[in-house]
């Protein structure tokens, strides 16, 4: 996929400590602890290391200095000029020691929730327009038919839920991987944010993918403003999640040990894409799972809590994509059915478009078409199955007859003979097991 530059604005840096808009304690304390964690006496190791400006960093510093938590230790380091170098007093080493008690995390400063808000909405996915061509490009592998587009376009341009439903086979994830390859943008991830006093880290690179950096152009008479560093330029986010999900997935993860919360998934999804694969086969039902989206789906907040009990609001940004083999009225009630924006059916393919996606498929994997071989698919084995096309089909069919050839020590090309013995691991036929 091709980046496309993105048109989002990016979170200004902090030129104060002020307009950090964090507890004071806090932010001396993770200074702290960053200091003696890491080991770093320079403000120019210690800047990005939190992920601040220099002249924020030094302000930190003063104040360190001011309460006599931080020296200066009065020589210049050789490899830095005139820079000067700082290391922690007894006392400052014993707060630290106090600060890592109440919490390990040290490093990037965090996001306050507030501050977090104006840039979900500075770069919402409901922002995005989709046009018919970005669309159409994003799912240049498949092939679709055209009403199906005249279906999701629309969806994805208004940044709502969807719920894809049909048989099996026919795509459905394909799709969802598609719609988020159309997105194409950057988003701003923050490191972490700050709620109460409590650190929660978003950023996983798991789930976020970096995007690539504009290199600055050195002729430029005035430097582009750098981002505030404590957020990550990655492309728009997408988690998948399958059979899996679980409700517990859903809330804040808090780590006993380091004593710090980590983003659910919905939240590091902020942005971009939650795709929720094969609904109906997760251990609770799909109306247990829809249910704990009505609030986030209706009114664009979702509701987390602490360990304390204490409640808050978080932005609800994300696309979701409900993907699922069953018809919907046998999984939802129609309270559920409503909640969600769009209801898309995804079909199998008519006998002409099945016979593109198996010239593809035959192209690619080198297996030479035959006349005979496909009359014999079509005119015999397809009508036992009620001449019922499926998307996955050629892809099985093909693979088989490659299996078959690479064992028999032949070259590759489809006959009638193959085309049964491939067919015969498509389906298990029904019979009683006799124990």
């Amino acid at each position: 996929m091709t980046m496309q530059q993105t048109t989002v604005m990016a979170p200004p840096a902090p030129k104060r400590l002020e307009e950090m808009k964090l507890p004071i304690v806090m932010m001396r304390d993770i200074l702290l602890k960053t200091m003696f964690r890491k080991t770093l006496d320079m403000v120019t190791d210690l800047a990005p290391a939190l992920c601040l400006p220099i002249p924020v960093t030094q302000e930190l510093i003063d104040m360190g200095r001011d309460q006599r938590l931080i020296e200066a230790t009065g020589t210049l380091n050789a490899n830095n000029g005139s820079e000067m170098g700082y290391q922690l007093t007894d006392a400052g080493k014993a707060r630290a020691l106090d600060a890592l008690q109440q919490s390990e995390y040290y490093g990037a400063m965090p996001v306050p929730l507030d501050v977090y808000r104006e840039q979900v909405e500075r770069q919402s996915i409901r922002n995005i327009m989709i046009s018919r061509d970005q669309l159409t490009n994003a799912m240049g592998h498949l092939v679709l038919p055209d009403s199906l587009l005249d279906h999701l376009g629309p969806a994805v341009s208004a940044g709502r839920s969807i719920l894809m439903y049909g048989p099996p086979g026919n795509g459905k994830s394909s799709i969802s991987n598609g719609i988020r390859d159309a997105l194409g943008d950057c988003v701003y991830v923050p490191r972490a944010i700050e709620y109460a006093g409590q650190v929660i880290t978003v950023y996983d690179p798991i789930v976020h993918t970096l995007a690539p950096e504009e290199a600055e152009d050195p002729s430029a008479l005035r430097r582009v403003t750098r981002y505030d560093r404590r957020y990550v330029c990655c492309e728009r986010p997408t988690v998948i999640t399958g059979g899996e999900l679980s409700l517990n997935m859903l809330d804040l993860v808090y780590n006993p040990v380091a004593r710090t919360y980590q983003a659910p998934l919905q939240l590091k999804s902020t942005g971009g894409i939650f795709i929720v694969d094969d609904l109906g086969r997760q251990a609770e039902s799909p109306q247990s799972l829809v249910n704990r989206w009505i609030v986030p789906l209706e009114e664009g907040k979702d509701i987390l809590s602490l360990q304390s009990g204490e409640k808050f609001e978080v932005p609800f940004d994300t696309l979701v994509i409900f993907s699922t083999n069953f018809h919907p009225n046998e999984i939802f009630d129609q309270a559920a059915l409503r909640r969600i924006f769009f209801k898309i059916k995804i079909d199998g393919p008519n006998q002409a478009n099945f016979l593109k996606i198996f010239a593809m498929v035959a192209r690619k994997k080198k297996m030479a078409l035959d006349e005979p071989s496909l009359v014999h698919l079509l005119k015999v084995k397809y009508p036992t199955i009620g001449n019922v096309y499926a998307n996955y089909q050629p892809v099985f069919l093909i693979d088989q007859m490659i299996a078959i050839c690479d064992f028999e020590g032949i070259p590759y090309k489809m006959s009638p003979q193959l085309i049964d013995r491939a067919w015969a691991n498509m389906f298990v036929k029904d019979e009683v097991i006799v124990k």
